[in-house]
């Protein structure tokens, strides 16, 4: 029996979805962008500009407990990533294939981490 085999590597990749508001979304793309070495994913926002969600690998939400955030997984039943939006109402911010396969869950929990600082930060000089 012959199998067809794609070269897109996003045909695949199982992955989970971590969703946090816009503003500390926004802010958490611009310090992994910014960052050395800390690639940044898939990333997805709403058509209403209230959430992003960070495209991680398979198997996050099991152990994801991050404060003001939600991880969603895919449970076996495999999202995939084209150039078309996976969930009705939303656009990439940052597309599959313009972006690493997915954004590591350690990096993405500190780059939340500072941006929560950041804008808490900012929002007691007002």
């Amino acid at each position: 029996m012959e199998t067809s085999q794609s070269n897109d590597p996003y045909d695949d990749a199982g992955c989970d979805l971590v969703t946090v508001p816009a503003r500390q979304g926004l802010e958490a793309v611009d310090i992994l962008r910014r960052g050395v070495g800390e690639a940044v994913g898939p990333v997805l926002h709403d058509d209403g500009g209230d959430t992003l969600g960070f495209v991680v690998p398979a198997g996050t939400a099991a152990g994801w407990d991050l404060p003001g955030s939600t991880c969603t997984g895919t449970e076996g039943r495999g999202l995939r990533l084209n150039p078309e939006p996976p969930v009705e109402g939303s656009d990439w911010l940052l597309p599959p294939g313009d972006a690493e396969l997915a954004t590591d869950p350690a990096v993405l929990r500190r780059a939340l981490g500072e941006a929560a600082r950041m804008i808490e930060a900012a929002d007691s000089c007002r």
